[in-house]
């Protein structure tokens, strides 16, 4: 299918969905989409058991869902638009205030979380008759650790879940997926191309991901920020914004920087110092207007191709027990590793239960966990973490996005 082609049906099946949704159904816009996408596709499904016709309609979508690479799309084509839009909107003032509390869970709580899902899948994997590989399981858990930034932007502007709360899970999901993906890239080199990694080589490349996406991202932020001061013209304003998302991107790849973590740390430079001393009043409405519209495009974009890659997940009985084991594993990790260094941080008078609960269950995964699980290279055990992903992500959106609400019927202060 041509790309144009394939462009002008995703867009076209995103505003069709989002209309029903906006017009009949009433949930939060990302929900409502993934929602009518996952019917959609096992609507499907049901056709393609009804005759000859149905199986060749069914085979013609599935051709259509199969041509689209998840993994290029988001990670190289969207990742850095909704980062940067997500970022430009969030206080550094606050975020600062929490910047202890959100550097420990983006950090020491993803890989805590890593060791904790890769142990219980192993050991839940062995417990059910299908033993998965430990670094298997390793790598399984550094794809579902991290909170998605794009899912969980989106359900917290509509949640009620306490300002506090809010800037600790906003922060957390906008660096913890950066620090995922370091993980998941080691695990993978080690288990799929034989690298072997010292410690020392390990903390190296953490150091060159992490240290070099934020030296980027307040090098590039800094450049933009000059720019946008030396001139009053929105339109080039906005030009300049979209340059640094995409060539900033583009650049950290090539000096093996961390992408994500140099446009979310250039995004809230722009947002926050180059809002207030860079912009006019005109520009600023402008520019908010512009990225916010993009941010609403490519999330329909996202959650409609969320919604449609069920029909690329191998279903049988094993993989299904196996991902709905991987909801509980999930689910058990987070609150560990969210629970420990709050209790570590705070003394155990102030532990706060409320706001485990909430960070626990408002710990969504989204599309990253998604794309990097169809990153890995053919073979069983990729059609097993397929499977246990697809499923904790639609949980994680359909349910917890959904439910999220209900934990805040008292203040979590």
């Amino acid at each position: 299918m041509k790309l144009f082609d394939l462009i002008a049906l995703l867009i076209t099946l995103a505003a069709v969905f989002g209309y029903l949704n906006h017009r009949f159904i009433r949930l939060p816009t990302t929900i409502g989409l993934m929602l009518i996408s996952v019917v959609m596709s096992l609507g499907m499904v049901l056709i393609g058991h009804l005759g000859h016709a149905g199986l060749l309609l069914e085979q013609q979508w599935l051709s259509v869902v199969r041509s689209i690479d998840f993994n290029k799309t988001l990670m190289v084509g969207m990742l850095s638009f909704l980062l940067f839009a997500g970022a430009l909107h969030v206080d550094l003032a606050e975020l600062l205030s929490e910047k202890w509390a959100v550097g420990v869970y983006a950090t020491a709580g993803v890989l805590l979380s890593t060791f904790l899902v890769g142990t219980m899948t192993h050991f839940v994997s062995g417990w059910l008759g299908f033993e998965l590989r430990f670094l298997s399981c390793l790598l399984f858990g550094a794809l579902i650790s991290p909170t998605d930034p794009i899912a969980v932007l989106g359900i917290l502007r509509t949640s009620g879940v306490p300002k506090r709360l809010q800037v600790r899970i906003a922060g957390e999901s906008l660096f913890n997926d950066g620090i995922g993906v370091v993980v998941f890239i080691t695990l993978y080199d080690i288990v799929f191309d034989g690298v072997s990694f010292s410690a020392s080589g390990i903390s190296l490349l953490f150091l060159e991901e992490v240290a070099g996406g934020i030296f980027l991202g307040l090098m590039l932020g800094w450049v933009a920020f000059r720019l946008l001061k030396s001139i009053d013209n929105y339109q080039v304003e906005i030009l300049i914004t979209l340059a640094l998302v995409t060539g900033g991107y583009a650049l950290a790849a090539a000096v093996h920087a961390s992408g994500p973590i140099a446009i979310v740390v250039a995004g809230l430079l722009i947002g926050n110092h180059g809002r207030r001393f860079a912009m006019s009043e005109k520009t600023r409405q402008n520019l908010d207007t512009f990225w916010e519209l993009v941010d609403e495009i490519l999330n329909a974009l996202l959650f409609v191709l969320i919604g449609i890659e069920l029909l690329v997940i191998t279903v049988n009985k094993r993989y299904l027990v196996a991902g709905l084991a991987a909801i509980g594993v999930g689910l058990v990790a987070r609150m560990i590793s969210i629970g420990v260094p709050q209790l570590l941080m705070a003394p155990r008078s102030r532990f706060d239960l409320k706001a485990l609960k909430v960070m626990t269950w408002g710990g969504l995964r989204g599309g990253i966990s998604v794309a990097l699980a169809l990153s890995l290279p053919p073979g069983t055990e990729r059609d097993q973490i397929i499977t246990m992903t697809y499923l904790v992500v639609v949980f994680s959106i359909l349910v917890q996005g959904l439910t999220l609400k209900r934990l805040l019927t008292s203040p979590a202060e």
